[in-house]
């Protein structure tokens, strides 16, 4: 007899313009900008938004000469706040800037033997996951590829002119009834949608509801999904003018749980964008879930949680965990030796082998909003072929 529960799980998503996510996207720019030039620059950029101000401080080694102010404006300019009406103008907001020096004491730790790419240890310490699971096609959460995709439709709808009263910051959250068969989780249907979007003066809250029923999750959610009891709570503030930075301070990193798995599997707590390759907060994680959506890609689980750890200047790392949840037929320890066997966990041997510091066909930018994973535009995403 199955083992098998009902219950609900909420996972959440924020638009590119919420302030943390400007700030996010600000942070991947500058990465950009710099292994453009120099594959091999050493990042670490912060950045900080309130009304009127973008704040970028940090350390960066490169020899890449950066116009930081022209990175910066652009990618606000892109997102969409071009104009004071919105509360943030790209052209007249106050950019400054405090970036130096990669400390020589972390310097001198990453490369344990020659210069060689795979001989480069850990930039930091940490613990990094994956998660994985076979309740959708892009083999990520359900509650959280809705989240996500109802964000990017307001965006696409935004700037296509279809629903021209919507501004660029904005806010998701998607509830879904999941049977948990076995360890699986299998999704039943959707509980609960809830849509926070900024939006222009003139508009009112009935039309706004009507147009996100219409235009965004008639077309997002899928049609079996869909139905008289779905529970809506769309502009449930009344009232959402004020957004962007004016409406709240935005910081990196502070979005991680909606840059990931949506409080799915598990989170080692280090955040991703402004990070150059060699920080395995970044590489380790995203390595992590390669690592798992290969495994239940090749059916080797269906649902499965891979956990890395590491110590700066090391190469190797110090553990490898695995959870299945009891999806597999194989054992755990059969699972670590199918991972040690098909995957070099040397930092410079995944940065090799996915090409973070030499972006081809995709940018860190890129990853910044809408999520890390789960979008095949990104090589972490490109499931590896198992010798088993």
């Amino acid at each position: 007899m199955s083992n098998e529960e009902i219950f609900l799980f909420t996972s959440e998503s924020v638009g590119e313009g919420h302030p943390d996510k400007i700030a996010d996207q600000v942070s991947d720019a500058i990465l950009d900008a710099c292994l453009k030039v120099d594959p091999y620059s050493k990042v670490a950029c912060e950045t900080a938004t309130k009304t009127g101000l973008i704040f970028v401080f940090g350390e960066i080694s490169t020899t890449a000469n950066l116009d930081y102010q022209k990175i910066i404006r652009d990618t606000i300019q892109r997102i969409g706040y071009d104009d004071s009406s919105k509360g943030f103008d790209y052209k007249t907001c106050n950019v400054l800037i405090a970036i130096e020096q990669q400390s020589p004491d972390i310097a001198q730790g990453l490369v344990q033997k020659g210069q060689e790419l795979e001989n480069i240890g850990a930039g930091d310490q940490g613990i990094m996951f994956g998660y994985a699971t076979d309740e959708t096609p892009e083999l990520m959460p359900l509650s959280l590829v809705l989240a996500h995709k109802l964000n990017k439709k307001m965006a696409d709808l935004r700037r296509d002119g279809t629903l021209n009263w919507l501004r660029p910051d904005s806010k998701t959250q998607v509830t879904i009834r999941y049977k948990k068969e076995n360890g699986a989780l299998v999704p039943l249907g959707v509980d609960t949608i809830v849509i926070s979007t900024q939006h222009t003066p003139e508009i009112t809250v009935s039309q706004q509801q009507a147009d996100l029923k219409k235009y965004v999750i008639n077309d997002v959610i899928p049609a079996q999904f869909l139905n008289d009891d779905i529970v809506y709570h769309l502009q449930p503030s009344g009232k959402f003018i004020i957004g962007g930075p004016q409406g709240d301070a935005g910081l990196t990193g502070r979005k991680i749980i909606v840059d990931t798995y949506g409080g799915h599997g598990a989170h080692g707590g280090g955040a991703f964008s402004g990070k150059d390759w060699s920080k395995v907060d970044r590489s380790a994680a995203y390595t992590a879930r390669w690592i798992a959506k290969s495994l239940v890609a090749a059916k080797l689980a269906r649902r499965i949680l891979v956990q890395l750890s590491y110590a700066i200047g090391v190469p190797e790392p110090l553990s490898i965990y695995v959870d299945t949840y009891g999806t597999s037929t194989k054992t755990n320890s059969e699972i670590l030796d199918i991972i040690k066997n098909n995957f070099d966990l040397r930092p410079g041997e995944i940065v090799k082998q996915l090409g973070l510091h030499k972006p081809d066909g995709w940018s860190y930018e890129q990853t910044a909003a809408y999520g890390h994973f789960g979008r095949e535009e990104f090589p972490w995403e490109k499931v590896k072929n198992l010798n088993l």
